[in-house]
């Protein structure tokens, strides 16, 4: 290492750049004894950070004794990130700082039926977000973009996600983007967001379950996310289910998700006679006291325990955080899951429900998008 100054200044910059992310303005000599360097290394370090834009002066301390000092911070603004959420029924796209910070937001229908109407829908309105945050294109980093399914970045097919159109997407999204670009299951960022900034926070093992028009996991284990040897960690929609009818729908999607996700449980509904279109419906006529739909929403809490019976088998979370539009319902399910969990064995996994609502993918996708433009950032340094 001291052999290599190029490497040992870039080491320095980012510890800076860390304790700076971490805990707002500081003074030379606040860093220097946070950190362990020498001021004058410290000095050397933040006058190259504040010609590159990355650090800049944000104040002064005052009512100290000897010269005034000099405050520093972390320019957020230096460069941005995006983050994408594309859903079966929506797209959500965030533009944020290097904080992670929102600074421009778009949400939309997503009525792509191709690939490549897609891969133009997400750009339009990821620059679109861009522009009404004032932010120039040249200053995104990268975009994560979370989806269904499983991304192979060394093929570049999407699978396992019938929900969106065509295997190609990746390659159309670079293309229309131009910007790094990271694709990643869209359940896999939403623990990646709860570990940031909901129920997942300070825990180390926990798994989040989202159950809406799919069914899926994120798993993180010793604070990081797992995703498996080939993505497919977490792929819990085709876990078995003893109820699921045998068919083409089941083999594509899944006996879990047949059962349990939200169409499931708009079969179950009509089944008994509710002539309702969607789990929302259900779920609102359950919650007005409606037995039929108490009935239903009771067989659908039992199914979810029974999955997180098997999560809480394999994994031993300190938490599951159940998520999505038919997870989101703890109220009205939690008695019925708590009573299937109970009939199953011993164990006993914390339920709870995530508070980041549908936001969760798009926060981790920021998360995710934040760490990785840092990764470049140094990247680029450490070859000047």
């Amino acid at each position: 290492m001291l052999g290599n100054p190029r490497l040992l200044r870039v080491l320095n910059e980012r510890q800076l750049l860390d304790r700076l992310a971490a805990h707002g303005p500081a003074a030379r000599a606040d860093l220097a004894k946070a950190t362990g360097l020498s001021k004058p290394t410290v000095s050397a370090v933040l006058a190259g950070l504040e010609e590159d834009g990355l650090v800049h002066l944000v104040g002064e301390v005052l009512g100290r004794p000897g010269p005034v000092s000099s405050l520093y911070d972390l320019n957020a603004a230096a460069r941005h990130v995006a983050g994408i959420d594309i859903g079966r029924d929506w797209i959500r796209v965030a533009v944020a700082d290097l904080r992670a910070a929102f600074v421009g937001r778009t949400d939309a229908r997503n009525t792509a039926r191709t690939s490549a109407e897609l891969a133009a829908c997400v750009a339009e309105l990821t620059r679109q977000a861009a522009a009404e945050a004032g932010v120039e294109w040249s200053s995104i980093a990268c975009a994560v973009v979370g989806a269904p399914g499983v991304y192979d970045p060394a093929a570049g097919l999407l699978s396992l996600a019938p929900n969106l159109p065509g295997p190609d997407l990746g390659e159309r999204l670079a293309a229309a983007l131009g910007v790094e670009l990271v694709i990643e299951n869209d359940i896999n960022l939403a623990a990646v967001g709860e570990m940031a900034y909901g129920e997942g926070r300070g825990k180390v093992n926990f798994a989040l379950v989202s159950v809406g028009t799919g069914v899926g996991m994120g798993i993180v284990i010793n604070g990081e996310l797992y995703v498996g040897a080939r993505g497919a960690a977490g792929e819990v929609s085709y876990l078995p289910a003893a109820e699921a009818p045998e068919g083409d729908e089941t083999l594509e999607r899944g006996a879990t998700e047949t059962v349990a996700a939200a169409p499931g449980v708009v079969r179950a509904a009509q089944a008994a006679g509710l002539l309702l279109d969607s789990a929302r419906e259900v779920f609102a006529a359950a919650a007005g006291g409606d037995p039929v739909a108490l009935s239903v929403v009771d067989g659908e809490g039992r199914r979810i325990g029974g999955l997180l019976v098997a999560v809480a088998a394999v994994l031993d979370p300190e938490v599951i955080v159940l998520t999505g539009g038919v997870g989101h319902n703890l109220d009205l399910l939690g008695r019925s899951i708590q009573r299937r969990i109970a009939e199953l064995g011993p164990l006993r996994p914390q339920v709870v429900a995530s508070a980041l609502g549908d936001s969760g993918v798009l926060l981790g996708a920021v998360a995710h998008a934040k760490a990785r433009a840092w990764e470049l950032i140094f990247e680029l340094r450490g070859s000047r």
